[in-house]
């Protein structure tokens, strides 16, 4: 379909369109034309992204002469996929209606572990041995030696696409499979492709992360829009990007390093001096970074923020490479003495930085040059199997950081873990506070970014933790012919004790055993998937032992299948893929989860999947992590936010995200329970998304577990009859193209508000 929104004509590729899905193109059309930032909460399953995806393809459409590209940032490869899978629905709609006017170039881009198709590189079994397999056989000085020695590997996709160069053209359709087909590496040809692009769909590192987004994303140009997807947690994305640990292992793996880099400098002296001394006058002028760097050449980019690297000559202590590894060897030595404790020692970079320079004689502008001294010397030795050198790499990352930024970030040592005090595991963490640092830039860079999610609230709190003010914050309501949805704060077990996870509460016998009777009773009259989310995976271990021993286990086995998450990638998949099976076969099966884990982030249990999701307890952090109470004392000093809001409202944000899983479309039902007193208090409860909260309704907020029963019971026989999709009685929630049409624009007003 097609339909106006002011003075942009829509290209809808469905029949339909949702209320909610017109609203949102409208406030999201407010906000490009304005040139400014929004935030939008839009519920789960109401076809969020391809309402993103029509208007701003159509409004680069309407609006040619201010062409702007749309980069979309998704979490998982999972979600990459499924966006460009739209995306080719929507460009097939529009060229079928505009002809070839409307021809975009979309590309997805996805580190090389996914897209390389060189059988040999493959062979490598993590992320990092990838990079360097291909550095090894791409590096220009690799292939420069090849030239002359036949016998030396390279990579014949590398070297095809070079070939062909700007004549590599990109067909529709999957990049892999056309990389093998024509002989070309898919990675550097997508990479190539990124600056043509009219649409960018990759992952949230890629622009958030200065070390790979100075590499990848600095070209990208001013007139674009950035769509944070699912950006619920992107304050904790920004906070990991600028965090460095550093470890024993990490700092005996450096010394290793050195050692190595040293051999290579003297062989280097022995054979080819000039090389040497080539570097150090390039470094005296100040260009050890001159950019130039061949694609398959440039290594990771300097982990500090564009605006805080300096632009000056490298300070003359480090310039020469023997010189730098004294340097290293001295920091080293500090770093092992500060891990020699006994106590946790909290400390700013401005007083670590002054102790460096009394100890160890390091300045601080020493320290700031250190990532990209370690980067020039890795050039200049052609290094190429970059995973053997990650330790020394993090430690010039810890350098760089302590040594650029003085507010916002802590040094924490912690001599063990204190979950587990009797195992000796001292780690150092440059933890960053402030997740406004790394989405700076991208503020300032382009002209709109759009932050958008299922479950945003409460929306005010995201601009003062990012710090940004955005033109327009709308969190939007579900139109539903049916009440789909039956959210319910379970607050007591049948024997009227109340039920909670708080820490003085969690291992009472009584809260344990209301809860495995909870799941009992459900198990037999909830049809098929059943999904469970515990707080921590201690607390899962330590509630399903106690069920086990008491017989509960057996019970629930009795109506259903039980499978269980674990930190392990492959078992957790193997479980869900049988408890799919389970639920097609109609044996029906329980899925015992964590909140914060991977299921909760990015896996749906739509249909009869998720019948029923269960919240045992509310999902707060651990407290009592240094890092955690160094952050909530930065944001109560510089946001003014208290640290009972900051932790309410990301225990709460984690819980909606678990119960959300459970509605992916309007036609899909489920039901939602809150096993906890604490929700029926109203200081937690309204930091739910609206979208749950327009569906609890008063009675439902106080319940035990026979009445959660009786609920159950009538839901479910409800959702059992035939209804009309379309909501034709009363308010439409599917509206045609000829429904717009009629509207005036008093309805259209009605339905935005």
């Amino acid at each position: 379909m097609k339909f106006q929104i002011e003075d942009v004509t829509v290209y809808f590729p469905y029949d339909h369109i949702y209320p909610e899905q017109y609203s949102y193109m409208v406030e999201l059309k407010r906000a490009l034309d304005a040139k400014g930032h929004c935030l939008l909460e839009m519920p789960t399953g109401t076809g969020k992204t391809i309402a993103l995806l029509s208007l701003i393809t159509s409004y680069t459409i309407s609006k040619p002469q201010g062409a702007i590209k749309l980069i979309y940032c998704t979490r998982t490869v999972h979600e990459m996929e499924k966006t460009l899978a739209e995306l080719k629905l929507l460009h097939n709609y529009q060229v079928k209606h505009l002809g070839p006017a409307a021809k975009i170039l979309a590309i997805g881009l996805s580190s090389r572990k996914n897209l390389c198709v060189n059988p040999n590189v493959l062979e490598a079994n993590n992320r990092d041995s990838v990079d360097a397999a291909c550095r090894k056989r791409t590096a220009s000085w690799v292939r420069a030696l090849a030239a002359e020695n036949p016998n030396v590997e390279t990579c014949e996709f590398f070297e095809n696409y070079e070939r062909a160069a700007s004549g590599a053209v990109l067909p529709p359709g999957d990049l892999r499979a056309y990389g093998k087909e024509k002989g070309w590496c898919p990675y550097f040809l997508a990479r190539h492709m990124v600056q043509l692009a009219n649409v960018v769909v990759y992952s949230y590192q890629y622009l958030l992360d200065p070390k790979v987004a100075g590499i990848i994303s600095k070209e990208m140009q001013k007139e674009s829009v950035v769509v944070f997807d699912e950006a619920h947690n992107i304050d904790n994305v920004c906070i990991e990007a600028l965090s460095v640990s550093v470890r024993r292992q990490t700092l005996d793996g450096a010394s290793r390093n050195i050692s190595r880099i040293e051999q290579e400098i003297n062989r280097f002296k022995a054979t080819d001096a000039n090389r040497l001394r080539d570097e150090y006058k390039r470094l005296v002028n100040g260009l050890a970074l001159s950019g130039n760097l061949p694609g398959s050449d440039s290594w990771l980019s300097n982990p500090a923020l564009p605006d805080d690297i300096l632009r000056e000559a490298v300070p003359g202590n480090i310039r020469r490479a023997e010189h730098f590894l004294h340097v290293l060897r001295r920091l080293l030595q500090y770093l092992t003495v500060r891990l020699d404790t006994e106590n946790v020692e909290k400390e700013s970079p401005i007083s670590f930085v002054a102790s460096i320079n009394n100890q160890a004689g390091i300045d601080q502008k020493t320290l700031k040059f250190c990532y990209d001294r370690l980067h020039s010397l890795m050039l200049t030795l052609e290094i190429t199997d970059t995973d053997e050198f990650l330790h020394v790499q993090t430690i010039c990352d810890f350098a760089t950081l302590v040594g650029t930024y003085s507010r916002g970030f802590s040094i924490i040592i912690e001599p063990f873990d204190e979950r587990m005090p009797h195992i000796p595991d001292p780690v150092l963490q440059l933890s960053c506070h402030d997740a406004s640092l790394a989405i700076k830039p991208v503020f300032d860079r382009f002209q709109s970014v759009v932050i958008t999610s299922g479950t945003l609230s409460p929306i005010d709190l995201y601009p003062r933790l990012l710090n940004f003010h955005p033109v327009v914050s709308r969190s939007f309501k579900m139109s539903l012919t049916r009440d789909c949805i039956c959210p319910m704060v379970l607050t007591r077990g049948s024997d009227q004790l109340p039920v909670s996870t708080k820490f003085d509460m969690r291992s009472d016998p009584g809260v344990v055993r209301n809860y495995g009777k909870l799941l009992v009773e459900m198990v037999s009259i909830v049809p098929d998937g059943i999904v469970c989310f515990f707080v921590s995976y201690s607390y899962m271990d330590g509630i399903i032992n106690t069920w086990n021993e008491s017989g509960l286990l057996k019970e629930i086995m009795q109506h259903k299948l039980v499978f269980i998450e674990t930190q392990d990638v492959v078992e957790t998949t193997l479980a869900l893929d049988n408890y799919r099976r389970a639920c097609d076969c109609g044996r029906g099966a329980v899925f015992f989860s964590v909140a914060r884990g991977k299921v909760a982030e990015g896996i749906d249990f739509d249909r009869h999947y998720g019948r029923l999701v269960i919240m045992f307890g509310v999902p707060f952090q651990y407290t009592l992590s240094k890092i955690l109470l160094a952050r909530l004392e930065y944001l109560r000093d510089t946001f003014q936010i208290k640290e009972g809001d900051f932790l309410t409202f990301d225990a709460l944000r984690q819980a909606a995200q678990c119960v959300g899983r459970v509605i992916r479309s309007k036609a899909d039902y489920g039901m939602m329970i809150f096993a906890d007193k604490r929700y029926s208090r109203h200081d937690k409860r309204s930091k739910l998304p609206g979208w749950i909260l327009s569906h609890l309704r008063d009675a439902h907020l106080n319940l035990s577990t026979d009445m959660a029963l009786h609920i159950a019971r009538e839901f479910l026989r409800k959702m059992a009859q035939p209804y009309d999709k379309t909501g034709s009685s009363g308010k439409k929630t599917l509206l045609s193209q000829e429904d717009l049409e009629k509207m005036d624009d008093s309805g259209k007003q009605a339905m935005l508000y």
